[in-house]
């Protein structure tokens, strides 16, 4: 199971679906919305809660981990015309 860190991490998709989850995940928990969030303070003190939780932690690198599984291919690592990427694939357009 090899994955291709850089590529995948050079991917701003990556960062964006990674603070989506682990927000979604960290909300799901507290049984809050986004709407509930009026401060930045209140911000600060619901990420602090989180990071203390273990069981809330492990919840969000789950679904973290989700994000790295290549649907396209068999099991969990990358393919190998994946793992010589330098960048992440952009498709020509004609």
């Amino acid at each position: 199971m090899r994955f291709n860190w850089i590529v995948r991490l050079k991917n701003p998709a990556v960062w964006l679906q990674m603070a989506a989850v682990a927000a979604a995940q960290v909300l799901a928990y507290f049984g809050m919305t986004g709407a509930d969030f009026t401060t930045w303070g209140m911000v600060g003190e619901y990420f602090a809660k989180a990071v203390q939780n273990p069981y809330l932690l492990v919840c969000v690198a789950v679904a973290v981990a989700g994000i790295f599984n290549d649907p396209t291919t068999a099991g969990l690592g990358d393919s190998v015309r994946a793992m010589g990427y330098a960048a992440p694939y952009q498709e020509e357009v004609e």
